[in-house]
């Protein structure tokens, strides 16, 4: 009878090892095949989410960025299942009479903000530009977005808040209050109109983490900081707003318009 030597009884011990391999690395790649066709699901996925400490709530005094995000102690907050329009953006109201809905948004949430100080923002994720997304509540405890939402300031984001409120637009819509009294066009598909792709882009300097250099197609950069009078038109003002850590500035009464010489 042969002898099996030991080299035979070491490619006999290591080829269950190969096979595992082989099948982790064929199930990699059916990952990423799916990721890279699913593009909507991969652009939602952010290695800080896997990989950061769960940040502490933050609590402060909130300066309002527009009708869906604020600033706290330097960090850019968005708040998570709603969507409100964009700084620019322009809806129709119930006369037909065109009107800067996005700034009346914002100007609502500052109201409502300051009515019941600080406010407290508990994190549910990172978002894909380092923004920290979570759900934020008045002292009293009213929920900015729950609120924002039931008065018409903005909508209700199934994409991300799986309908959490969808009871609160459903009241809204059948008041006819805010964007319910006249037409408009969901933020989503505003940007998307806008070059934007649908996509929140909205940034600031999270906890921990060094703002990246951020240019956009049109060639406008965070770098280097610039003030009003260094500002050549309103497209550009409502960029730096919209894109920069330091935009906020721009907007001195904070009622989502910004460098109002220029817009």
């Amino acid at each position: 009878m042969a002898r099996i030597g030991r080299s035979d009884k070491r490619k006999r011990a290591t080829a269950p090892l190969r096979l595992v391999f082989v099948m982790v690395a064929a199930m990699a790649a059916y990952v990423t095949q799916f990721i890279v066709q699913h593009s909507d699901v991969a652009a939602d996925l952010h290695v800080s989410n896997w990989i950061a400490p769960k940040p502490e709530p933050i609590t402060g005094v909130a300066s309002v960025i527009d009708g869906d995000t604020i600033e706290i102690h330097g960090q850019r907050i968005r708040f998570n299942g709603i969507d409100a329009p964009e700084s620019a953006q322009q809806c129709d109201d119930a006369k037909g009479f065109r009107y800067r809905c996005g700034a009346k948004a914002a100007a609502a949430l500052d109201g409502f903000l300051a009515a019941s100080r600080p406010v407290r923002c508990t994190f549910v994720a990172w978002e894909r530009y380092n923004r920290f997304v979570g759900d934020c509540r008045r002292a009293d405890g009213a929920s900015a977005a729950a609120w924002m939402v039931e008065h018409g300031q903005a909508l209700d984001w199934p994409k991300y808040s799986h309908a959490a409120y969808a009871g609160q637009q459903a009241k809204a819509e059948a008041a006819k209050v805010g964007l319910w009294a006249g037409t408009f066009q969901t933020p989503w598909e505003w940007r998307a109109g806008h070059g934007d792709g649908g996509v929140r882009t909205t940034t600031g300097q999270p906890l921990g983490i060094i703002t990246r250099r951020l240019v956009a197609q049109s060639g406008y950069s965070c770098e280097p900081r610039r003030t009003c009078p260094q500002i050549g038109s309103c497209e550009e003002a409502d960029w730096y707003l919209q894109n920069c850590p330091w935009g906020g500035k721009l907007d001195r009464d904070k009622d989502g318009i910004p460098c109002e010489s220029l817009c």
